[in-house]
């Protein structure tokens, strides 16, 4: 059943004009379960009234439930509360924004894109891991345990090694600092061995620079 039209309709009822909003949670992840709703995030824009005024706007919108037969739980966030977001060490609005999975998009969603990958450092790996983290709990905690929470966690592992592998080949390929010359007179510099030039062999098949998998 192609369940797009459908995702398309219920986001051209939402009560604000937005940017994007793309299909999140375990569709993106690629292993929905039968019972899986169809989860929804993005941007939405609230009007110049509702954000300098005494009386701010809806910064979240929510809804949830089944509608024309889907179960749909969909999630919209002020542009000012995402960007917020965005500057935190939240994995789950960058994957949204990158989502391949899109449900409505404008020309504001391609340029949030471009400023997205200024957003992702190091310390999104503490955010993923506290996620996994939890997801093993609850694997050992359910009997039976069901297979999607330690589906969670394998996922985690392997984005980021991913980032492990990428981060290594950009250290070997680092531009070498030029050291400045010595003032007249003054004894020559001593350049260490690490900072000797490194060819680095190119790379086939780059890593993705998307948090998503």
């Amino acid at each position: 059943m192609n369940v797009m039209p459908l995702l398309k309709q219920q986001v051209e009822q939402h009560p604000y004009p937005l940017v994007f909003a793309t299909i999140s949670g375990a569709h993106l992840y690629g292993f929905p379960s039968p019972d899986s709703d169809d989860d929804l995030r993005g941007i939405h824009l609230l009007p110049i009234k509702e954000v300098v005024g005494l009386k701010i706007g809806h910064e979240t919108v929510e809804k949830s439930g089944i509608h024309d037969g889907l179960e749909i739980d969909l999630v919209t966030h002020d542009a000012k509360k995402f960007f917020g977001l965005m500057l935190k060490k939240n994995g789950y609005v960058l994957e949204q924004v990158f989502s391949p999975l899109i449900v409505h998009t404008t020309p504001e969603h391609a340029e949030l894109k471009e400023i997205a990958k200024d957003c992702i450092t190091k310390h999104h790996a503490h955010h993923y891991l506290g996620f996994a983290e939890t997801q093993w709990k609850l694997f050992a905690r359910e009997s039976p345990p069901r297979v999607k929470p330690l589906l969670y966690v394998y996922r985690v592992r392997q984005q980021l090694e991913r980032r492990q592998s990428a981060s290594r080949q950009s250290r070997a390929c680092a531009p070498v600092r030029s050291v400045p010359p010595a003032p007249a007179g003054a004894p020559p510099h001593r350049v260490s061995p690490t900072r000797s030039a490194r060819t680095c062999p190119p790379v086939a098949n780059p890593p993705a620079c998307m948090p998503v998998g």
